[in-house]
């Protein structure tokens, strides 16, 4: 495993803190938008992914990126979820990879 590079776990309430540094974050695709998909973040708050998505996009997608401010990612890595994903679980990780555990992400 890579981890010279690390994509920290994030909501979009977290995101303000990695601003320009690597993310990964789940989202609802909402629609798409012209060179960006419009998502809801597992906190639900509404976020920007810039760059191009693959050709067909599941109801949940988790990508990788990097942090252009508290509310864009520019995406690197695109990757389906599936239809059905427990959104609050998702961001109970994101709540702990950022507080007194994260010694415990990469």
């Amino acid at each position: 495993m890579d981890t010279s590079n690390p994509a920290v776990f994030v909501n979009a309430d977290l995101l303000r803190m990695h601003i320009g540094k690597r993310v990964r974050a789940l989202i609802q695709v909402v629609r798409p938008d012209n060179g960006s998909v419009i998502g809801m973040s597992s906190d639900d708050q509404q976020l920007v992914i810039k760059g191009y998505p693959p050709a067909s996009l599941t109801k949940f997608v988790e990508v990788i990126g990097v942090a252009e401010s508290n509310q864009a990612i520019r995406a690197e890595v695109w990757s389906n979820f599936g239809e059905d994903m427990d959104m609050q679980n998702y961001n109970q990780i994101c709540l702990l990879a950022n507080g007194e555990y994260k010694h415990l992400f990469i």
